[in-house]
């Protein structure tokens, strides 16, 4: 690498160059450019004098390119032809909804929002590139406040400064529990006081929704089992239904975690239902805050069009 003390060619040496190699004539280069004759020939000599090499052989009738101008008119044609590549990029990503955005997602939303997510996208802003990262919140918000994501989607509040909250739909919680158990059998809503002495089986550690079934189970006095968890969804049913416990589903979840012949019986809780809202985040200080915005409200308008079982945020 060349040290930031060294004297380099100029864009305008380098174009200056360029425009006699193509014409092999000061004068119509100069034409081309725009400039006077006198100023084109200070700037290619300048750039012989930065490259300390002979470019060009002039004679009283022509103009010849020396072996090291054949070779620097190769380099300064990839030099200018990147640096427009580098403008075309940068004038396409100021455009609204274009360009690449980094989405972060948690494993409890990304199966059941991101099919309906992701298409709406690809219809209404096609030119916005769109790349997923699900982890767990803790992880999502690190690197959502670090800058390696753009936006979010979980569940809310994340109690995050900086951050822009926007929330997207509610959706209750539901209870599953084998289909041999005794709750397994009744139709109407349930309280929630029917926790209480029940192994409430849970996410592992760092799930978002662990925390929140555990708040719950905790304004009633019921008490989560510490033997059995799992580390995700389709595995936690799985749980329930072989008979290990009992848990609380994410409406979103429902229909596509216990529709697959046998599993656990779903059963509803009377109001107020516990449940968690979940919204997209990004930061408040971003350039394209504006666009986000639009972004969520599009996301709200797609979840209501595909009729998911959850509580659209703002009015119909």
């Amino acid at each position: 690498m060349i040290p930031i003390s060294e004297p380099s060619p100029t864009l305008s040496q380098l174009r200056s160059f360029l425009a006699v190699a193509d014409h092999l004539h000061f004068r119509e280069a100069a034409a081309t450019l725009r400039m006077s004759q006198p100023a084109l020939s200070g700037a290619v000599a300048a750039l012989e004098e930065t490259l300390q090499t002979r470019l060009l052989e002039r004679t009283t009738r022509k103009v010849l390119l020396t072996p090291e101008g054949d070779r620097v008119a190769v380099h300064a044609t990839r030099v200018l032809q990147a640096l427009d590549d580098l403008m075309d990029e940068v004038a396409r990503s100021r455009e609204p909804f274009s360009g690449r955005a980094h989405l972060g997602v948690i494993p409890t939303v990304a199966p059941y929002l991101l099919p309906v997510l992701l298409p709406m996208v690809a219809g209404r802003f096609p030119r916005l590139r769109l790349t997923v990262h699900e982890d767990k919140t803790e992880t999502v918000l690190a690197d959502l406040r670090e800058g390696r994501l753009d936006l979010a989607l979980l569940a809310l509040p994340a109690d995050a400064a900086g951050l822009v909250e926007d929330p997207l739909y509610d959706e209750d919680f539901l209870l599953a529990v084998p289909a041999g158990h005794p709750l397994a059998g009744g139709a109407g809503p349930l309280g929630r006081e029917v926790l209480k002495g029940l192994d409430i089986v849970l996410l592992n550690q760092g799930h978002c929704l662990r925390e929140q079934v555990i708040d719950v189970c905790r304004e009633v006095g019921a008490r989560a089992t510490e033997a059995t968890y799992a580390t995700s969804l389709p595995t936690l049913v799985q749980l329930v239904a072989g008979g290990l416990g009992v848990t609380l589903l994410p409406a979103s979840a429902v229909p596509a975690e216990t529709g697959k012949g046998a599993g656990p019986a779903i059963r509803r809780f009377g109001p107020p239902a516990p449940r968690r809202t979940i919204g997209l985040a990004y930061r408040a200080s971003s350039p394209r805050s504006g666009e986000y915005a639009v972004l969520a409200a599009a996301a709200r308008s797609a979840v209501r069009d595909r009729r998911l079982p959850v509580t659209v945020a703002g009015p119909e």
